[in-house]
């Protein structure tokens, strides 16, 4: 017996509470398997393909493209189970019989069981491989009326049928267009794809092929068809443009542009403000001579293996800075009024994508080499790239790297990573004159800039944390200390 079972917004985690509709991966009509992604929403630590906890062929979709949606509302329904047309009417009529006199919760329970994991993320629950996406092409008369229960055959007056006058309804191609509940058969998925992206419901075309399926030259005649009302209607209205002049606050309106903070940039909004607001901050810098730290690069790269970058140099001499320094890896207590000391360094690192700012965090930073640390950099920035970061890896971290240089300027006053307690800022090293061993030289200068929570240090931490950092910038050897 088929069930329909509604599927709702699963709880992604880290306390958000909405998601933004980025694309569905599935069509009304189309069979799903347990477990597989069936939508793309961006929430606002990350993009995540949310699955669905039920088998089934999906009856409905709720939300476009673009829509906001809580957490608890609801996805989309999928018919669960058996249809009983598909069976002998025996079976079904003792199927109908069983359901009868069992429980509606426990028919709900045992179907969710049988078709589902529960509400999940990808990665969890069940371990069944998804199954291909097929159409469901809609059943004939005949099987439609086999899922009518048997009688004792008795003489009935012949009745008109109802599906001429339906099917007498034009379409938007001119053709007639059929009656149908069931989903739109389609000659193949670029099709239904052409007509999605010009926004075209198929429902509304009537099909030239073969028991009306609807065919590539049906959506492109009735896309020309719409391009012509629309170009009619663009006429008309250029016509009662010009004869009314809109005022000057009007015309201001018309060309100011409002963007929703939501998604990432809302978080960022929420979480600067936060930070200014919180936070009593102080900012100082210091000039630092990198040409050792730049030559010692060199030779590690040229010694063969993989590559070190210039910022897992910068994360390890951090590390040996906060193990000398605690103070700086902590945070505040407000409602305890404590501060609280982080015995493990949890890296953040500021990294710009095309959907915003994310801060990538880098697990036991302290633990990890030059090398361990250039590889997770390059794999939490490509994930960041890709839009395909988890909440866990964009939360928990102790202590922020910001490195601007990488936009070609030299300082900043970074803003806080609220609720940490500092930031180390980086600047471009670029080659400039320097007094080096009492004479003027031309060396590769860098600019370091340390912003502190002064709840948790004073000034004299915060130097001498800064100086330690250009001390191992200047002379890597001083790292070897620690090490």
């Amino acid at each position: 017996m088929t069930q329909v079972l509604e599927f709702k917004l699963p709880d992604l985690g880290e306390g958000l509470t909405e998601a933004e509709i980025v694309r569905w991966l599935v069509e009304v009509g189309d069979v799903v398997a347990v477990d597989q992604p069936v939508v793309e929403v961006e929430t606002a630590k990350a993009m995540v393909e949310v699955p669905c906890p039920y088998g089934g062929v999906v009856t409905a979709r709720f939300g476009t493209e673009g829509t906001e949606l809580p957490v608890g509302a609801p996805l989309l329904t999928v018919a669960v189970g058996e249809p009983d047309g598909d069976r002998p009417a025996g079976e079904a009529n003792a199927s109908t019989a069983r359901s009868e006199g069992s429980r509606p919760e426990d028919s709900r329970t045992e179907g969710s069981r049988a078709g589902g994991s529960g509400n999940v993320l990808v990665g969890y629950g069940t371990s069944e491989a998804p199954a291909r996406r097929r159409r469901v092409r809609p059943t004939s008369t005949a099987s439609t009326a086999s899922i009518t229960p048997t009688a004792p055959t008795t003489p009935t007056a012949p009745t008109t049928p109802a599906t001429p006058a339906a099917s007498a309804v034009p379409a938007a191609n001119g053709r007639p267009r059929p009656a149908t509940d069931g989903p739109v058969p389609v000659i193949s998925p670029l099709v239904r794809r052409l007509a999605r992206q010009n926004g075209l419901d198929l429902r509304e075309l009537a099909g030239s092929g073969p028991d009306g399926l609807i065919l590539r030259a049906d959506v492109e005649d009735a896309l020309r068809a719409a391009r012509g009302r629309t170009g009619r209607a663009a006429d008309e209205s250029q016509r009662q443009a010009a004869q009314t002049r809109p005022s000057p606050a009007v015309a201001e309106a018309a060309r100011t542009t409002r963007i929703p903070l939501k998604g990432i940039r809302g978080a960022v909004a929420d979480k600067l403000s936060r930070s200014r607001t919180e936070i009593p901050d102080a900012t100082c810098w210091v000039d630092a001579d990198a040409t050792e730290l730049m030559r010692t690069r060199a030779a590690m790269n040229a010694s063969g293996g993989p590559k070190i970058s210039v910022l897992a140099l910068l994360a390890r001499i951090c590390t040996a800075a906060l193990a000398r320094f605690p103070e700086l890896n902590s945070g505040v207590d407000t409602e305890a009024r404590e501060i609280v000391q982080y015995a493990d360094v949890h890296l953040g690192f500021a990294a710009q994508t095309d959907r915003g700012l994310v801060v990538p965090v880098v697990r036991d930073a302290h633990m990890r080499d030059a090398e361990s640390l250039t590889a997770e950099f390059a794999r939490l920035t490509e994930a960041a790239r890709a839009g395909m970061l988890t909440p866990a890896e964009l939360t928990g971290g102790t202590f922020t790297l910001n490195n601007y240089g990488v936009f070609g300027v030299d300082g900043s006053t970074p803003i806080i990573n609220h609720p940490e307690a500092a930031m180390l800022g980086v600047g471009r090293i670029v080659p400039k004159p320097w007094v080096h061993e009492g004479e003027l030289a031309v060396r590769r200068v860098v600019q370091l800039s340390l912003t502190f929570d002064h709840r948790v240090c004073d000034g004299g931490t915060a130097g001498g944390f800064l100086r330690y950092v250009a001390d191992c910038v200047e002379q890597p050897a001083v790292l070897l200390r620690t090490l």
